[in-house]
């Protein structure tokens, strides 16, 4: 028997299409497939017929979901000297790099959920497009892990408070609010996907002035997603967790409203290790290049995949048990000590570093 692909790329009318093709799994990402990119994207880069790339998800409910962490858990049950743990963010996090410095459009269609991963491919890039399934989220700190591909890159760069509430709570986005956030550039309903793609083919998108053209494409087709709901919370997101310590947005959220209180709620369920490790990396990466953020990223991530650090227990216990019980060690944001934190901050042998 044959397989499908993981991931088909296609070249239509000068654009270079790019299908994440495991709709049963959410379309998340494997390291096969990012290989795969690394080997196509390069190539469509230097290849003056090719005047953009489009990327989009296979089915109708994810344009990626994220990638396969349980993959990594499973490597390290059953093979604890493997080396997909190293390979695979490493790899993920060059493409990372490749999608935010490439010389032409990049537009990704999210006719669906986009999470962890899938932020990655999407949030880089010069185009991102909503449709009414659009489903935004940097869930990590509910598997022990942190918002990576280049979270701490984009997410301290939005308004006041928000990236620090969206890494810490991985709250939900719909496409109202992913707009007026920034986190995506237009709404275009689903069922006009194929005639924007059709006038992007028909589009003379060459020049310097590429990705304007490209914009004009878009606005003909974009629509009003309706009102955001963040405007109405977001003084209360700023007041809350604007504050320099994990304790000190705890304190802030004890004092404030019955809002507040929802949030505590979400972060009681959230690894210690992984809201504070999440803090001090979007303080970290606040002014730093992209360069610098994966580098920083990569590091962190190396730690989290060490023995019987808190990602394993996270995916333990919500994707391979699914239990919904993880035993967080420590189990307090008081026993997270500053070395712990540290500890993750720290070079390795592999370093990922751009020249």
């Amino acid at each position: 028997m044959t397989s499908e692909p993981e991931i088909l790329f296609d070249v239509q009318q000068g654009l270079g299409l790019i299908t994440l093709n495991r709709p049963k799994a959410l379309n998340a990402l494997t390291l096969d497939m990012i290989r795969e990119m690394e080997q196509v994207l390069p190539a469509w880069e230097n290849d003056s017929a090719i005047k953009a790339v489009i990327v989009r998800g296979a089915g109708d409910r994810a344009f990626c979901a994220g990638g396969d962490v349980a993959g990594l858990y499973r490597e390290m049950r059953d093979d604890p000297s493997g080396t997909l743990r190293r390979d695979f963010f490493r790899e993920e996090y060059i493409i990372n790099r490749r999608i935010y410095r490439y010389r032409k459009p990049w537009i990704s269609l999210i006719d669906g959920i986009d999470m962890g991963g899938g932020v990655g491919l999407s949030a880089h890039g010069s185009h991102s497009i909503a449709t009414e399934k659009f489903m935004f989220a940097m869930p990590e700190t509910a598997i022990g892990l942190f918002p990576d591909v280049g979270g701490g890159y984009f997410l301290c760069r939005l308004r006041g408070a928000l990236g620090v509430f969206l890494a810490l709570t991985g709250h939900r986005l719909r496409a109202a609010d992913a707009l007026w956030a920034g986190i995506v550039q237009a709404y275009v309903p689903g069922a006009k996907l194929p005639e924007l793609v059709a006038a992007l083919d028909a589009a003379d998108l060459a020049g310097e002035s590429s990705r304007r053209k490209v914009d004009g494409v878009i606005a003909q087709f974009a629509e009003d997603p309706g009102a955001p709901s963040l405007p109405a919370i977001i003084e209360d997101i700023d007041r809350c967790f604007s504050g320099g310590t994990l304790q000190e947005i705890v304190t802030k959220l004890r004092a404030h409203n019955e809002w507040a209180q929802k949030q505590l709620d979400v972060l009681a369920k959230m690894s210690p290790t992984a809201m504070k490790v999440t803090l001090e990396q979007l303080r970290r990466c606040a002014n730093r290049s992209f360069e610098d953020t994966m580098t920083i990223e990569y590091r962190i991530v190396q730690a989290c995949m060490r023995p019987g650090h808190d990602f394993f227990e996270g995916v333990r216990a919500l994707l391979i048990d699914k239990d919904q019980n993880p035993k967080w060690n420590p189990p307090t944001i008081e026993g997270v000590t500053a070395q712990m934190v540290e500890a993750h901050f720290e070079p390795v042998a592999n370093d990922l570093v751009f020249e």
